[in-house]
Formats: C-alpha cells, sequence, structure tokens
C-alpha cells in the first residue's frame, strides 16, 4: 500500500515553482505593519543613555517600544526566564534586542532602528572559553560528571595510552527562510500568530505570557519553514512575541523577518567546545578506559544548554563499548549568542570526541583505523537487526485483526511487517504498551544477559554496526582502496589521499522525557477524502508525507486521498517541537491511533449492516471488503456516515521504556539507536592546505523505511552539513564580540562543487527491533555524523605527510589543514 513507497514530498511542485506558501507570504491586511529590532554596540555592560527621538521620527515610524514599554513578561526563553525580549539598561552580546520598531514597511523600520543615539558603559566581555573559565562563568554549579568504572585506574594500568585536545566549532543553521512571523490581531483581545517556528505550542506560550492571555486566547499557526534545523526550536519566539505585543499596541496586523545580516548576528548556532581526553589501550587495541572532559561555549543566556551538553556527554561512546569512563562537562557562559539547538543537538560534538581518541590511537598502534574501530564495538546479540540491506516490500492488504487495540484508539503498538519476529519485553505488560505508558525499569536496571551497556548504564541490544560496516566496507572496496591510498602517497609528494569509514550510533527521544508524546486529529469526510493534523512541523524534511502515507496506509486508500493540513495549536494542544529526531516516531503512532478509532468504528457498523464479523472486514486497495461485498471506501464511508457513525477522531501517542535521571547520569534516555556508517576519500593539496572529496559511500539503517526516496534524500543532505560543519563553516567573533562571518559573503557553507564528485547512499533496511511506527527508525539527525567520516579522511591525508598526528581541529579549514601539515612534517 502507501507505506515504504518512494513517494515525492507532498510539496515538490510547489516548491521548485516557487508556489509553496511561507510565512512572509501570507497575505496581510492592508494596514499591516512592519517590524525591526534597534540591536546592541556591546558585547557587554549598559545602555546609559537612549535618544530615541530621531527613530521615532523616521519616515513610516508608527511606535517604538522599550523594555518598559511591555504590557506583561518581558521574556522570549524557552528554559529559566533569563533572555528577555528587549535587554533593558544591560546588555550580554553584540547585537542583542534594545528596542523594537513598528513601521509602514520593512525598510522603514530598519532603516529607522540605525537611527538611535545610543550611549553606552562598556565592560569586560567573557568571549573565549579560556575567559570563562578564569571567571568561573557559569550556568550550573561547577561541573557535570557521569562516571562508570574507575576510568583513571583503567588508563593508568593500560598498555597504551593517547591523551590530546580537539577544538569544535559552532556552525550557523543557515535555513534557506531566515526567522519570520506575523501577527493578526483577533476580536476579544485574542491573537492569532503565523510563525516559522519547529514548536508552535512554544510560541503559544510565550506569546500569551507577554499579553497576559491564558493560552486559549493565542492560535500559532504553521503551514512550512524553508528549513529548521534547530534553528526555530526557540529562537523564533522573540519575533512572534514582539509582533504579538507590538499588535497589541497598535491594533493593527503585525508581521517582522530578520534580514540575513541581522539573522545571523541576533540567533544562536551550534554549540562549540573544546574536548580534553585521556584515553587507554590494550596491547591488541581494545580500549580500557577513557576520560573526557567538554568545556562548551553556551553564550549569554541559558536557552537549551543543558540539555544540548548532557546529549554531548551520551554521545561519547559513540558505538563503542567503554569498559571504564569518566565525562565531566563545563557548560560556560559567555558574551555571545545565546547557543542553541542544532540538529543533533550535543550529540555530533560529544561523538567526534570519541572518533578523534580512535583516530589518535590506530595512529598511535599502528593499526588501520576501521579495523581498530571494529574491534571496539558493541556486540551485536540475536535478534538486534538484520544483517544485510535489502528493499521494502509491499505490505499486505489491512485487515482489524492485524492490529491490537486499546481504548480511545490510542496503539499498544505497531506490529512488524517486515524481518524476523521479535520477543515481546518482559519488562512491560500488555496494557502498559505503546499509548499507556510503561512500567519503569528503574534508573540502571540490569542490563539483559549478553548486553554491554553505555556509560549511562543502558544496555545496547539492537547494536547492528557489526553487519552494517561489513557490508559498506564490501561495497565500496575499503581494502583495495585502502591500498591503492597507501601507494599513490608513497609515489606522490604534492597530493595526498586519505580514506576514512565512521560509524554512527545515535539515540533517538527527547531526553526531556515528558516531550516524549503527540496528538492528532483526523476528519473522513462523507465522500471518502481524508483530512489529517497532528502536532508536527514540516520544514523540508517530508514528515508531512511520511505521516500521510501512514494514514493512507491505515484506511488502504491511495495517498492523494489524504489532505496534509497546516500545524496549528487549535486543533492539536501541547505539541513538543519537531526535534530530536522523534517527528515521524511521535506524530505517526498518533495519526495511526486516530485512524485506527474510526477505521474500527466503521468496521463495526459495516459488519453489523452486512451481518460478517469486524475482525473480517478489509480495508485495501480503496475498497472495503466485508460480508462478500466489496465497496469503495468512499461508498462505505458515505454508509457509515448515514448510519451516524462518528467519523473524526483524536490519537494520542507516548514514547514506552524510558527512564533517565540526568543528575545521576543513569538510566534508559532513548527508545531505540539509529546507526549508519560513511567512508570518503580525499585529496589534499600540501602546498596550499586546500582539499577535494572525491567519494563517499554510505550506508545508513532508516528501519522499515516508510519513505525510502524521502529518507536517502534526509541522508545525502545530512551528510553535506556534517561535512560542511567540519570543513568549511568557520564562525569567527572579533575582540569586541562582533560576529565577523554574519552573511553568505563571509561564511562558507557547502556548495554543489563541495560534494563529494561520487556519492552512494544505501538503506540498510532492517526491521527496527522496537515496536515503532512500521518499525521504521528515525532519519533526521544521525546522518549528519556520517559527516565525521570527511574530517577523518583529511586526518588520514595529512598523517601522510610526515610521522607525526595531524591533531586537527574542526572546522578543517585550508589553513587548519596547512598548519598541521607543517606539524605532521615537524614530527609533533
Amino acid at each position: 500500500m502507501s507505506v515504504s513507497k518512494p513517494l515525492p514530498h507532498d510539496a515538490a511542485r510547489l516548491h521548485v515553482t516557487g508556489a509553496a506558501r511561507y510565512v512572509d507570504d501570507v497575505p496581510a491586511p492592508r494596514d499591516c505593519l512592519s517590524l525591526a529590532f534597534g540591536l546592541s554596540p556591546i558585547a557587554a555592560g549598559r545602555i546609559v543613555s537612549l535618544d530615541l527621538a530621531p527613530v521615532r521620527a523616521a519616515p513610516g515610524v508608527v511606535t517604538v517600544l522599550e523594555a518598559s514599554d511591555l504590557p506583561f513578561a518581558n521574556d522570549v526563553s524557552p528554559s529559566i526566564h533569563d533572555e528577555p525580549l528587549l535587554s533593558g539598561h544591560s546588555v550580554h552580546y553584540l547585537g542583542q534586542p534594545v528596542f523594537l520598531v513598528v513601521a509602514t514597511s520593512h525598510l522603514a523600520a530598519r532603516k529607522a532602528a540605525r537611527l538611535a543615539k545610543m550611549e553606552t558603559e562598556r565592560r569586560d566581555a567573557l568571549l573565549t572559553l579560556e575567559e570563562a573559565l578564569e571567571a568561573d562563568s557559569r550556568f550550573e554549579e561547577g561541573p557535570r560528571i557521569w562516571q562508570k568504572g574507575d576510568a583513571g585506574e583503567a588508563i593508568d594500568g593500560a598498555a597504551h595510552v593517547v591523551e590530546g585536545s580537539i577544538a569544535i566549532g559552532g556552525q550557523e543553521h543557515f535555513y534557506l527562510e531566515g526567522q519570520a512571523a506575523l501577527a493578526l490581531p483577533q476580536e476579544g483581545g485574542d491573537m492569532v500568530v503565523h510563525a516559522s517556528t519547529q514548536h508552535p505550542t512554544e510560541i503559544q506560550h510565550k506569546v500569551a505570557d507577554a499579553l497576559g492571555l491564558p493560552m486559549h486566547g493565542v492560535r500559532v499557526e504553521t503551514r512550512r519553514m524553508g528549513g529548521g534545523f534547530g534553528g526555530k526550536e526557540s529562537q523564533g519566539n522573540a519575533l512572534a512575541v514582539a509582533c504579538a505585543v507590538a499588535a497589541r499596541a497598535t491594533g493593527r496586523p503585525c508581521r517582522m523577518r530578520y534580514d540575513r545580516d541581522d539573522d545571523m548576528t541576533i540567533t544562536g548556532k551550534r554549540h562549540d567546545l573544546r574536548i580534553d581526553y585521556r584515553a587507554g589501550f590494550d596491547a591488541d587495541g581494545r580500549i580500557a578506559g577513557v576520560e573526557f572532559e567538554h568545556y562548551m561555549r553556551c553564550g549569554w543566556a541559558q536557552d537549551l544548554s543543558l540539555p544540548v551538553a548532557d546529549r554531548a556527554m551520551l554521545h561519547s561512546d559513540n558505538a563503542y563499548h567503554l569498559p571504564a569512563a569518566r565525562i565531566e562537562s563545563h557548560r560556560l557562559k559567555t558574551n555571545t549568542q545565546s547557543a542553541t539547538a542544532f540538529r543533533g543537538f550535543g550529540g555530533p560534538q560529544g561523538m567526534l570526541g570519541i572518533e578523534r581518541v580512535m583516530d589518535h590511537a590506530a595512529h598511535v598502534l599502528g593499526i588501520d583505523a576501521l579495523e581498530l574501530r571494529r574491534r571496539n564495538y558493541y556486540a551485536e546479540m540475536e535478534g538486534g537487526g538484520l544483517s544485510a540491506p535489502r528493499a521494502p516490500e509491499a505490505r499486505p492488504p489491512e485487515s482489524i485483526s492485524d492490529e491490537k487495540k486499546q481504548g480511545d484508539g490510542a496503539p499498544v503498538g505497531t506490529e512488524a511487517r517486515d524481518g524476523p519476529d521479535l520477543p515481546e519485553d518482559p519488562s512491560v505488560d500488555v496494557a502498559s504498551r505503546g499509548a499507556l505508558g510503561t512500567v519503569p525499569q528503574g534508573c540502571g536496571a540490569p542490563a539483559p544477559e549478553g548486553a554491554q551497556t553505555t556509560p549511562y548504564g543502558m544496555a545496547v541490544e539492537d547494536f547492528v554496526l557489526g553487519g552494517l560496516t561489513g557490508q559498506l566496507a564490501e561495497s565500496c572496496s575499503y581494502a583495495a582502496r585502502r591500498r591503492a591510498v597507501t601507494e599513490w602517497n608513497a609515489a606522490n609528494p604534492i597530493l595526498k589521499r586519505g580514506l576514512a569509514l565512521t560509524p554512527v550510533k545515535f539515540g533517538i527521544s527527547f531526553t526531556l522525557t515528558h516531550l516524549n508524546q503527540a496528538g492528532a486529529l483526523v476528519h473522513v469526510y462523507q465522500d471518502g477524502s481524508i483530512a489529517m493534523n497532528h502536532g508536527g512541523t514540516e520544514m523540508g524534511q517530508g514528515l508531512f508525507q511520511k505521516v500521510a502515507q501512514v494514514a493512507a496506509d491505515r484506511f488502504g486508500v491511495d495517498v492523494c486521498a489524504v489532505k496534509i493540513t497546516a500545524t496549528d495549536t487549535g486543533k492539536v494542544p501541547n505539541t513538543s517541537a519537531t526535534a530530536a529526531s522523534s517527528g515521524s516516531d511521535l506524530n505517526g503512532m498518533a495519526v495511526k491511533a486516530a485512524c485506527d478509532t474510526i477505521r474500527d468504528r466503521m468496521a463495526a457498523h459495516l459488519a453489523k449492516r452486512y451481518q460478517a464479523a469486524p475482525e473480517a472486514v478489509r480495508f485495501a486497495e480503496g475498497r472495503v471488503e466485508v460480508g462478500g461485498e466489496s465497496l469503495d471506501f468512499a461508498q462505505a464511508v458515505k454508509l457509515c456516515y448515514e448510519g451516524r457513525v462518528s467519523l473524526s477522531s483524536t490519537g494520542y501517542y507516548r514514547t514506552p521504556k524510558l527512564d533517565w535521571d540526568r543528575i545521576r547520569g543513569q538510566g534508559r534516555p532513548f527508545f531505540y539507536f539509529a546507526y549508519g556508517a560513511a567512508c570518503t576519500e580525499v585529496v589534499v593539496d600540501t602546498l596550499t592546505g586546500e582539499y577535494r572529496m572525491l567519494r563517499t559511500d554510505i550506508l545508513h539503517d532508516a528501519g522499515a523505511s516508510l519513505n525510502p526516496a524521502i529518507d536517502i534524500g534526509q541522508i545525502e543532505g545530512g551528510f553535506v552539513q556534517g561535512a560542511g560543519w567540519l570543513t568549511t563553516e568557520e564562525l569567527v567573533w572579533d575582540d569586541d564580540g562582533r560576529l565577523r562571518t554574519h552573511a553568505p559573503s563571509t561564511y562558507k557553507i557547502p556548495a554543489a562543487s563541495d560534494a563529494p564528485r561520487v556519492f552512494n547512499v544505501a538503506l540498510w533496511d532492517g526491521a527496527n527491533r522496537e515496536d515503532t511506527i512500521y518499525r521504521s527508525k528515525a532519519v533526521g539527525e544521525p546522518p549528519l555524523m556520517l559527516g565525521i567520516s570527511a574530517f577523518m579522511a583529511l586526518s588520514d591525508a595529512v598523517a601522510a605527510c610526515g610521522p607525526g598526528y595531524p591533531a586537527l581541529d574542526a572546522p578543517a579549514t585550508p589553513e587548519r589543514v596547512l598548519t598541521a601539515i607543517q606539524t605532521v612534517r615537524d614530527g609533533f
């Protein structure tokens, strides 16, 4: 049926023709006003005086608002209320919004905002990790420390010890559509907000607080975003609140969008950090213990930094079993933009730390880096996954007897359609599976027999990287190409090649456990057409199409029968952000629950009418089979409508099995892991440090893919974005705290010419061991970390230049590569 088909994105035609409507395209009344912020010119200090008379007198200006003009909460923080919409007298980073201009046009507002006469008193700004450490400027008292065993003792007793440090830069989201919002005042003081946001409920909450309204007084709608990557999880709050406050003050609709330079100057980035490491290996290259110290620059406000730093710690093992580990994390407060969510949410940074350790150890021990990695993999448990990639299979026609049921349409669990029969988890009883929750296992509950555990105590039961890596190494001819690279480097003194195959093991779930829930609303109309709504947002990743395929599959109709409607807090309340790679997992299950409720009602009515058993009613290929009759789906719906059967339902799902104590660093924060591996080959010009990616081969675990075409697109894009983060994308602040790389002219995102010339992507399409929607796996964030293979391939190429270890920092720009080449030649 509809699931597992490689169908195009639901808005593909609109995207390529330019007809897709984004927030700034929404038609607004003729009297709509435009907004712009006036920004702080210093990174830290006080505003001694602020003369806004020239701003108010500027052409087109309707009003200007300061912090003292705001009627209720002056806060847009997603966490601890430490992020004012407008600064007041104290400013904390260069580019912080100080006042708000409301004018008749976007250009008039921007021009007027630059006319303010601002006298400031500077204080010493904390811009670097070192300055923050010296001042003990933090978001938590002291470092967060998680431990497994005695890592120090294990390292001291190891045959080989490697230690070092890696600096990892941040990253600009660079979504194609910038931040944007539109507020439309309603009768009775209510507000409708159109926002380019991954988290409509967060916008609803912050706007309600800013206007002194209950949440039911604010409705937020998001049809689509032109990219998000985490940058629209919390950073859109300021625009939506500003528009709503200005609309309340003027009684007129208000819209706001950042120009690209303002967007980059105001909004947060990926967290940059330094990782110091020390690790011990035995004579065979197996790790005995590792110690990590994470020093993360969080910026001026807390935002989402604590869970980001937590996830960096959680992914410090990546694919490797660490018998002993100590992970220490410092969350440092600086006078720079407040770092925020970015695809991977800290996981990529933590993962790069252990990959550096493996690369360094392979160099010291003289072992092939892939061989060393495989020796340290987690063990694969029986039933953990399929051992070879395969194409999705056609699904059998649906019968209502195919599913277990639990009241009110909430699914007890989706049965596996592909792959081997898998045992039920004995710790979860039937009544508690799926929507009704889970029997807690307890933090640090004993692992199943034979399972190895992560540094935070979670058993790794679904590990497939042994077979997956072997398949990729064979399909990309890793061994032969390794020999060819060695021969090339021996014969060519100027151009050096590098080759690296690196794995990914990424945990899927929000680490803030209560966010792992979703709702949906489905209507079946009397003509057989279906309208679907859920709490997830579409940012180009194909979520709407995947969930529409789920709805179509439940009713046995073509996906064209399903209308995908905009995310709307008035339809589905209390949504979680579309983040943590959980969009399809959560919303797919919620939509399934709603569809199954309607389908069961229809089956019961039709079975009674045709004197058949409800479980014998079948929905497939646009028809309903019942009692020997074959009805067109629309005909069956009309009969149910005339029989006064409700054809509308909500659906709800919450992820089972989660149990996490972040303070102790123990428990099960993830429902399952997604896996993948990438092999990348590069060539480096040793005279200039410039390089090219020649070829990349990827094999990625998408479970039983809901849509292989969309998943492959996500994998390709994720790899390129990850490689860009680690190679060309460099953020630079000057000594005054001014972001110098604030435009496309100074910030280098990957272009088409930067992608590998040969780019092969395949799906390892074994069914998910856990009970997800059709046994699929998340594919939003995990592919980004496949880009680590490009970084390690550069390290391999530089290592061919001399006896020393490259110790590249990220991003590995040509300048850094050239410096590393000289260091390696000097033998350091």
